[in-house]
């Protein structure tokens, strides 16, 4: 008998499912080696990253072969569907060696608009933020609750997250700094759970700079899904990275994005 073929959003649970089976086993390891992709600078990669895109290609190959794959470790592999996954099997590998849980697995599922399917998965927390055609959700140790973002208005009471500090380049860690200066609260380090919590509505933004497809995708659909809005820096679409701004609604995202531009004038 065959099997019943899983629907997106049940497949992209399965993807999920399969690389924390996979990256699970090396977090926190004594003896884990991570190799640098850089000659400048340091871009870690473990097994632990290889072992999850593998296992999440597999299951697209087995159940949606029409379908392309673009992957942070194994590259695009061209489908004939018009559909994509992309996928980034550990977001934040540097905090992945380091032990601290900020890390995750992204998930989207794209065509030539973008992303319209997304999973940000966090492994060790076993927290889950998923986006799709109505669905925004956060399923984790308390449950399977709806997500919705804030309604924050004024860049005065918003809370800020970026990953590094230096943001990009120099002009653009000064126009960053320039909406750091007007908010209420920054925080920094959060890789892709930052997004997450964007999404859950935890904070107002994030921003950064120098971003790939596969880095930003699935939180774009998530963050979607969940009411909130994602653009590059002058408001364009962002599903193929580069300077990003996420926002909870569109005033806070038209405030900030008026700084930014103010600040590279």
């Amino acid at each position: 008998m065959t099997s019943a073929i899983p629907t997106d959003l049940a497949l992209a649970h399965l993807l999920a499912d399969a690389a924390r089976s996979a990256i699970l086993p090396h977090f926190r390891q004594a003896g884990l080696l991570a190799q640098n992709k850089e000659d400048a600078g340091f871009d870690p990669v473990t097994v632990a990253d290889r072992s999850a895109e593998q296992a999440m290609r597999d299951l697209l190959t087995e159940h949606r072969p029409r379908d392309g794959i673009w992957g942070e470790e194994f590259g695009r592999q061209k489908g004939t569907s018009g559909r994509e996954w992309v996928l980034d099997p550990i977001d934040g590998t540097r905090a992945f060696i380091s032990g601290t849980p900020t890390w995750g697995v992204l998930i989207a599922l794209s065509d030539q608009n973008g992303p319209t399917l997304g999973i940000i998965d966090q492994p060790y927390t076993g927290e889950r933020f998923v986006g799709a055609a109505g669905v925004a959700e956060l399923v984790g140790p308390m449950g399977t609750m709806a997500m919705a973002t804030k309604d924050t208005r004024d860049l005065d009471q918003a809370i800020l997250f970026t990953t590094f500090p230096e943001v990009g380049t120099a002009m653009e860690r000064a126009a960053f700094e320039a909406v750091s200066a007007r908010v209420k609260l920054t925080r920094y380090g959060m890789d892709c759970y930052a997004y997450g919590l964007l999404a859950a509505g935890q904070i107002d933004l994030v921003i950064e700079a120098g971003l790939n497809a596969y880095d930003i995708q699935g939180p774009i659909a998530v963050i979607q899904a969940a009411g909130g809005i994602v653009t590059d820096w002058r408001g364009n679409p962002a599903h193929l990275g580069g300077r990003v701004i996420a926002a909870a609604n569109p005033d806070i995202h038209a405030a900030a994005l008026g700084v930014l531009a103010a600040a590279e004038a």
